[in-house]
């Protein structure tokens, strides 16, 4: 895959609906989030989804793409996300993509950090 389909896949976990989270998203695969449960699957996180708003847009800096091996992709980047009533949201993330078969990518592991607040 290339960084610039990487990065709109990226981008359509966030602002894309929760079906195509769920298909996007592989069963087995280890989320950390900065609220509780904090650690699940993705099952569990594609079901926390199915009952949550989407974001309308997300910007992303800070972006590295790595690829370890074959068939294997992992993301750095900074995320700045916001939904269309005002709320905002700024954490550090990595994603891990599999590749299942040709154009077809998988998350096995994402984790999301908001920055240490002053005193934090």
């Amino acid at each position: 895959m290339e960084d610039d389909r990487v990065w709109a896949f990226e981008e359509s976990l966030w602002t894309g609906d929760a079906e195509h989270y769920r298909e996007s998203i592989d069963d087995e695969a280890v989320m950390v989030v900065p609220t509780p449960p904090f650690v699940m699957t993705g099952a569990q996180a594609a079901e926390a989804v199915a009952d949550t708003p989407r974001w309308s847009s997300v910007a992303f800096s800070d972006q590295q793409v790595m690829r370890p091996q074959e068939g294997l992709i992992v993301i750095g980047y900074t995320a700045k996300a916001q939904k269309e009533d005002g709320e905002a949201y700024v954490a550090h993330c990595t994603s891990t993509y599999r590749r299942l078969g040709h154009e077809d990518w998988q998350v096995v592991q994402h984790q999301q950090t908001p920055p240490l607040t002053a005193g934090g």
